[in-house]
């Protein structure tokens, strides 16, 4: 039985474009820039200055508080500068950059007992491990909850179109995988887990399926965006509810990601800190594949790479769904960078924005149940106050609704906004609250 979510959307998967190509090392360049904010929380701060020569595994950016991660080098060589960059997400965040030397020399952190609960833990955060769905959410922060945790679920849904780098992992690394759930579980002290895969994988489940024990179960999965949105996920595989407003915790879940469990079979088996992942190049534009990818590696030279042609419309970061339109390709490859997209027109949907129709379609297609279009009406008279009822802060930003538009309004720049304003909002009554 395929089992899944409520509502949701079925995008063309163009998993076809680089799901056979096995994953193969990308040539690392001469200089990497490595930035400080490859996770949701505080940036890490330098911890080298120019002109120190670095190792390969090096710690170059610790964490500034709980809710941050370590940074670390790819390469051995010579800090060169430390300086603002654009990032993938927008805005610039500080990196640094180093020049690679090419001799690879490396330092790697000191054994721990694989056994040990806590040990585990602290090599997560040792580690720099985080999200490495997109996310990027620190795993020692995740890994701290104050709720009673028994389950804990693997996202291998790989719902996003075009990304194939977790697919191609549970090809070629299943072992590596299980081994890593099983730290994962042990740091979280639970007996069960589960690995959701969607059905349009079958070579990835009869392989996972194979490796299946009594405590760690394969789950096949419907393939439906956004099937690997956490709290899908949970009611997919588990029939839990997690309440508006709170955490997977809450019901007794954490859901990490796919290479997040393998990143963590590598700081705990092999003592390797998080510095290169496993990406996909895709899209109709350029030369398709699955890399294992430095940190530090610019997008241009993934571009000058990948036999782009001229006619590309758009480069996007991540997913299309989910992603991140480039303006240029001075961005760098973080933990979370899953894929890059090299977009003809003929992939994308540009049509002109016109009227809403009052179709409802936005509202069906909602995996969270919201109304987008009221949110957007009441955005667009600029009525936070009325933000609240419609329970904005609960929105994912999959983007089901955008894509579900027939008129084409941009539902989900409407809900990112109608975001801050409830924020202001609520920054404003207790202000007024305070000075009572």
């Amino acid at each position: 039985m395929r089992i899944t979510f409520k509502r949701g959307v079925h995008p063309n998967a163009n998993k076809s474009l680089s799901q056979d190509f096995p994953i193969k090392e990308f040539p690392c360049p001469d200089t990497l820039y490595f930035s400080m904010s490859q996770h949701i929380g505080a940036p890490a701060k330098p911890a080298v200055n120019v002109g120190d020569r670095v190792l390969r595994g090096q710690l170059i950016g610790e964490a500034s508080g709980f809710v941050s991660a370590n940074v670390f080098s790819s390469v051995s060589g010579t800090v060169k500068a430390i300086v603002n960059n654009p990032t993938a997400i927008g805005g610039s965040a500080v990196h640094v950059v180093v020049e690679n030397d090419r001799k690879y020399e490396e330092v790697t952190l000191e054994p721990i007992d694989v056994n040990d609960k806590e040990a585990i833990k602290k090599r997560i955060f040792e580690a720099g491990i985080v999200g490495m769905g997109g996310a990027t959410f620190p795993t020692h922060v995740k890994f701290a909850p104050k709720e009673k945790i028994d389950v804990l679920l693997i996202n291998a849904a790989e719902c996003e179109p075009y990304i194939t780098c977790d697919y191609r992992l549970m090809l070629e690394k299943p072992a590596e995988i299980f081994k890593g759930v099983e730290y994962m579980m042990t740091a979280l002290g639970v007996e069960e887990a589960y690995i959701g895969i969607e059905d349009n994988k079958p070579r990835a489940l009869e392989i996972m399926a194979n490796m299946e024990t009594d405590k760690i179960k394969v789950v096949p999965l419907k393939a439906k965006y956004p099937q690997g949105a956490e709290k899908q996920l949970i009611y997919a595989i588990l029939r839990r509810t997690v309440p508006m407003g709170a955490l997977p915790s809450a019901v007794g879940v954490i859901v990490d990601n796919l290479h997040t469990a393998y990143s963590i079979y590598e700081a705990v088996a092999l003592n390797k800190p998080l510095y290169e992942r496993v990406m996909t190049v895709s899209g109709r534009g350029a030369a398709g594949g699955n890399y294992l990818v430095k940190t530090g590696v610019r997008y241009q030279d993934i571009f000058d790479y990948s036999d782009v042609g001229e006619e590309i419309r758009k480069v996007i970061s991540g997913g299309p769904m989910m992603g991140f339109s480039q303006a240029n390709l001075l961005p760098s490859v973080c933990k979370g960078t899953s894929s890059l997209l090299f977009l003809k027109e003929e992939e994308l949907n540009e049509s002109e924005i016109s009227q809403c129709i009052n179709c409802s379609r936005c509202a069906k297609a909602c995996p969270m149940h919201l109304m987008p279009m009221m949110i957007e009406r009441v955005v667009n008279r600029e009525a936070a106050d009325e933000l609240e009822k419609l329970n904005v802060m609960n929105c994912i930003e999959c983007g089901c609704c955008s894509y579900s538009c027939p008129a084409k309004r941009p539902l989900v720049a409407s809900i990112k906004k109608a975001k801050i304003m409830f924020k202001a909002e609520a920054a404003k009554k207790a202000a007024k609250g305070g000075n009572k």
